[in-house]
């Protein structure tokens, strides 16, 4: 048995409606390669000023020789790491607290083991009613 295909309203298989389609021929601007300059002044002002107003921006792109779109852009992606950046540090500060707190931890159970093996030194010293087994 042949299976039937799905018909849309024009008769036409609904598989090819896709395929017929014009495909917009967008060309996507390529990634831009900042000078190391260009790096430094951006990085410079970022440190003070996290948000530009238009009349900075325009500044530093004229400056720059970059567009607007560029240094919108850069200043965006500049946030974002600073975002991934931080709370990276989060996440290590507390993993440091965390181990630390073992350690401390682990320090103290090892001083109580050297503390009991220093006070229980044979049978004599220990009290009548106490037993020690020997393992």
């Amino acid at each position: 048995m042949i299976p039937l295909r799905k018909l849309n309203y024009n008769g036409q298989n609904h598989l090819n409606l896709f395929n017929n389609r014009q495909q917009p021929k967008k060309k996507r601007k390529s990634r831009t390669a900042f000078t190391n300059h260009q790096i430094f002044e951006l990085e410079k002002r970022f440190l003070y000023q996290k948000y530009l107003s238009p009349a900075d921006r325009d500044e530093i792109a004229s400056s720059l020789g970059l567009t607007n779109a560029q240094v919108i852009t850069w200043f965006q992606n500049r946030r974002a790491k600073l975002k991934r950046d931080m709370e990276e540090l989060k996440k290590d500060v507390e993993s440091a607290k965390i181990l630390s707190a073992h350690k401390s931890f682990l320090e103290n159970v090892t001083d109580l083991g050297i503390l009991k093996k220093k006070a229980i030194i044979n049978e004599d010293d220990c009290p009548k009613n106490l037993v020690v087994s020997e393992k």
